[in-house]
């Protein structure tokens, strides 16, 4: 809204993106095919808008094995998508992309007239783009607004970076809100953003690998043994991820030494009736957290179990049966 107090009252030219500061490598090593089109494999740039996803609708039949409808989406959809049996869930997946067309593979249950899926968006910059031109000429300042975005362009600023004039600046919430949410939701694109932002802040250019290098050299130097703690990513959505329990219980230990482990503590998921961060990939479950127990001692623990047979959810029940110990 600073742009219409402004006095702006026409754009000869378009609206940009600087994303230079970022690298162009959206995506970390080692992400699986079958997550990078879905939400929580939203890739991450210096401007990311609405968590860089959008949402489909779809409808099912009444019927168990069925083709999928859908009934409202942005792109071309096409892929082997039926109904299941009622209560089944979510088990779409999307995967980008065929010859400009987006697959969506697996089930969802069946009489569902609106389900929604959320997928990634590939064009996030656009639509703020789109936004933001639609929100100036509604608010009565002309232009013609074009998609596009300085990274890869031949725009060069140097000629003219002082005439620059700043409008408005608008930061983001703060950095315990942000892990607040990441911890609570698994909002996997926030860990991303916040790995390359640490290489941005320090090194003056976003990148994952810089990032996951300053964050195991931190670690180094509080003494802990670089080869447990192989990351790849800033979420853990990585199958190349390897991190031993020893190592987490160090860090949470660290964490609760520190003046804003209340924060921390705070944004923790409850499972089980114990503050504690699950994770979960392909046959691989994890919790680790805090919890004080009945006769008032306190525990810091980290549960892995991994190559397990069977449904997450039995895997689950037996850990809790475990962690019930602490209680």
């Amino acid at each position: 809204r600073e742009l219409v107090k402004s006095g702006i009252k026409k754009i000869d030219g378009s609206i940009e993106c600087e994303t230079r500061s970022f690298s162009e490598k959206l995506i970390p090593d080692g992400w699986i095919w079958q997550d990078i089109g879905n939400y929580y494999g939203a890739y991450t740039d210096a401007l990311n808008w609405q968590e860089n996803q959008v949402d489909i609708f779809l409808k099912s039949g009444s019927k168990v094995g069925e083709n999928i409808e859908v009934i409202s989406s942005e792109g071309t959809f096409t892929g082997e998508l039926k109904s299941a049996e009622k209560g089944t869930g979510d088990n779409a997946y999307v995967y980008f992309p065929i010859n400009d067309s987006i697959v969506i593979a697996g089930t969802i249950p069946v009489n569902e007239k609106s389900f929604k899926i959320s997928v990634t968006d590939v064009n996030a910059k656009e639509a703020f783009i789109r936004g933001l031109g639609a929100f100036l000429n509604s608010n009565g300042i002309g232009g013609k607004y074009w998609d596009h975005y300085t990274k890869g362009s031949e725009l060069v600023y140097e000629n003219f970076t002082e005439s620059f004039r700043k409008i408005t600046t608008h930061y983001s919430p703060s950095l315990d809100s942000i892990i607040y949410w990441f911890l609570k939701k698994s909002i996997n694109l926030y860990g991303e953003a916040l790995i390359k932002t640490f290489a941005y802040e320090k090194q003056g250019f976003g990148s994952t690998d810089s990032g996951v290098a300053l964050v195991k050299k931190f670690w180094k130097d509080k003494g802990l043994d670089e080869d447990e703690l192989n990351l790849h990513d800033g979420s853990g959505l990585s199958p190349l991820n390897r991190v031993t329990t020893h190592v987490q219980v160090e860090i949470l230990k660290y964490a609760k030494k520190k003046d804003w482990f209340p924060y921390f503590y705070d944004a923790l998921p409850e499972y089980n009736g114990m503050k504690m961060k699950s994770g979960t990939i392909s046959d691989v479950k994890g919790f680790c957290g805090y919890h004080k127990a009945k006769d008032g001692k306190e525990y810091i623990f980290s549960f892995l179990v991994n190559n397990y047979n069977g449904k997450t959810s039995g895997v689950v029940n037996k850990m809790y049966k475990v962690l019930d110990e602490l209680k």
